[in-house]
This record gives structure tokens, C-alpha cells and sequence, in this order.
């Protein structure tokens, strides 16, 4: 009896301490200014989500977040730079999914995308955005010009596996055009590179266009999408399905990535302000509404499973314009 009773108060005293670890795990406390690896430039897409983001996740650690843009072959230098940092959980980056699922099968970085912590933010769509100087009034004109001048209508992207890029492949593959294309920094500068007319047109994010749509410096002729979008200020954005039937394109999903094997609280930490501040951040949802973005916060398996779709299509897509240095199934991306 008295063996019972030791037994049963140790086994509640190490569920005590179980517990209080798990506590403990789900509350760590930064003791020094966390660094953000943005790999693409100021202003863009990226850039700006994840401003918005550490904001909010500075209110719950009590701790600055240094956001360093890091620019340089299409993000895969700046999350490198984070992949190869110390595992104290004190250097994270940013970007879409897409972008980090592809950089294996690109050799730019050999790490799969199960390799990484995902805490997602939003969800965000490309569209066709034509300078306002260029005749085009809608997308039938602008794939007529790309036909008849196959290769001479400079596309501005972000560069390879850019959001932007994946669009106008996507574009060129279904209806046969080609393009010549010019690639910058970041989303930001190929769309002040359109608005000035350095290139004809860009099919960046909507957030990256938004400000200069409303500005009627560049013409949104379509998502590149079988979905409308409804741009705060603007109006509705008609998709490309509605000029080529049964066109789709998975959703872009932005977030936060930390590599697998940073301390285990900082994961629980962050997954507890992505369920208790992120899911119902106001600053968030307010960025989402008003830049043409879609407000999609998860985490953890949830966010995998979320952005998978976006991955196999990308990859494939960059797999088939001979731009891969592997086939993606042999690096675990199975062809949709």
C-alpha cells in the first residue's frame, strides 16, 4: 500500500513537472533583439506583410524585431543566411511558401520545406497590371500584342520562382505567348519599373500594385486566377478565367519560417501568439483588406497542408520550363 502511494505521488509529481515544462516550453522569453531575414527588398510583398507581422509578435515577446532585407537570387540568399544561422531561435525569415518549397529542386538551397516551421499571415493573389501609358485595355489585347511580337513585351517580375514569374509562366504555358523578361529586387521595384515604363507590364501581387491601381498609374486587367478580387478603393478585379476557361492558380501563401531544430519553446511560443494574436489581429486583417490580400493565418501541419498545393504547382511549372536542376518528385514534390 504504502509503494502504491509513492508510486501514485510520484507519478503526480511528475506530471507536475511534465506540465510545468510544457508551461514553461510555450513561454519563452527573448533576452535579445530577434533578427528578421526579409530576402527580398524593401517595399515589396514580403517586406511589407512582414513588417505588419512582427508588430504584432513585438507586443507579445516584449522584444524588437530587426527586420534585415536581404535581396539576392530570388530569396534563396537571405534564407540560406537563416538556414545556416544559429539554431537559438534568434534569426528567422520570411516569404511565400511557394518560393521555399522550390529552392531545393532549383539547387539554390537543399532543404525541403517539411524542414521548416511555417507560421503563415496571408494569402496573396497575382494580377496583370499594365503601365497606364500602354494601349491595352484588357487581357484579349494584351495576349494579341504578346502573339504577334512574340518575345519584344517585357514582363517586370521579382525574378525566378517570384510570384510574378510563376503568373506569367502559368500565362505563357496555357496560351502559348512569349514574353521577355525583367527581373529586379523585389516586387516593389518591377512595379515601379511598369508604372514608369521601363517594361510593359507586371504580374506581381496585388499588394505589391495596390497603391498605384488606385493611383490609375497602372491598369489591373485580371487576376491571374479563377477568383475576382476586390481591391479596397478600386473596385473588383475580374479573373483570367473569365478570358481563358478553366484557368486556376493555388493560392500564394506568405509567412514566417524558422528552421527545424531551434529550441522547441520558441516554436511553442510562437504557435501560441499565432493562435491567440495573429488569428485575430485587427493590424493584420485592416493590411489584408486594404492591399488585396487574403487573411489566412496557421501554423504547423495545418500550415504545411495549406500550402502544399501552391508548392506542387510552382515547382512543376518551373520543372517543365527547364528551370529545375532536379525532377521535384525525386525531392519529395510529387506531380499534382
Amino acid at each position: 500500500m504504502q509503494t502504491r502511494t509513492f508510486l501514485k505521488t510520484l507519478m503526480a509529481a511528475a506530471l507536475g513537472l511534465a506540465l510545468a515544462g510544457a508551461a514553461q516550453a510555450q513561454q519563452w522569453k527573448p533576452t535579445k533583439p530577434i533578427n528578421l531575414i526579409v530576402p527580398w527588398a524593401a517595399g515589396g510583398s514580403t517586406d511589407q506583410v512582414t513588417r505588419v507581422t512582427a508588430a504584432e509578435i513585438e507586443k507579445v515577446l516584449g522584444q524588437k524585431i530587426v527586420i534585415v532585407n536581404q535581396p539576392g537570387a530570388s530569396g534563396s540568399i537571405g534564407s540560406k543566411n537563416a538556414w545556416e544561422a544559429p539554431r537559438d531561435g534568434y534569426t528567422w525569415t520570411a516569404g511565400a511558401a511557394q518560393d521555399l518549397g522550390a529552392y531545393q529542386s532549383l539547387g539554390m538551397l537543399d532543404v525541403p520545406i517539411k524542414d521548416w516551421h511555417l507560421f503563415l499571415n496571408v494569402a496573396n493573389i497575382q494580377v496583370i497590371g499594365v503601365g497606364a501609358a500602354t494601349p491595352y485595355q484588357n487581357v484579349g489585347q494584351l495576349l494579341d500584342a504578346m502573339k504577334a511580337k512574340p518575345g519584344e513585351i517585357k514582363v517586370a517580375t521579382a525574378g525566378v520562382t517570384s510570384a510574378g514569374h510563376n503568373a506569367m509562366e502559368a500565362i505563357s504555358r496555357v496560351t502559348g505567348v512569349k514574353y521577355r523578361h525583367v527581373t529586379y529586387d523585389g516586387g516593389n521595384p518591377a512595379v515601379v519599373a511598369t508604372v514608369s515604363g521601363e517594361t510593359d507590364l507586371t504580374t506581381q501581387l496585388a499588394v505589391e500594385q495596390a497603391e498605384m491601381i488606385r493611383g490609375k498609374r497602372i491598369r489591373p486587367l485580371a487576376t491571374v486566377s479563377d477568383q475576382p478580387l476586390e481591391l479596397e478603393g478600386f473596385g473588383v478585379i475580374e479573373p483570367l478565367s473569365k478570358t481563358l476557361a478553366g484557368f486556376k492558380m493555388p493560392a500564394n501563401y506568405f509567412g514566417i519560417f524558422l528552421p527545424k531544430g531551434v529550441p522547441d519553446e520558441v516554436v511553442k511560443t510562437l504557435e501560441k501568439i499565432w493562435a491567440e494574436n495573429i488569428a485575430k489581429s485587427d493590424a493584420l486583417k485592416k493590411y489584408a483588406a486594404n492591399r488585396g490580400a487574403l487573411f489566412a493565418p496557421s501554423a504547423g501541419a495545418a500550415a504545411q497542408a495549406a500550402v502544399f498545393p501552391a508548392v506542387q504547382a510552382n515547382v512543376w511549372l518551373l520543372h517543365a520550363g527547364g528551370k529545375t536542376k532536379v525532377a521535384p518528385d525525386t525531392v519529395g514534390i510529387p506531380k499534382p
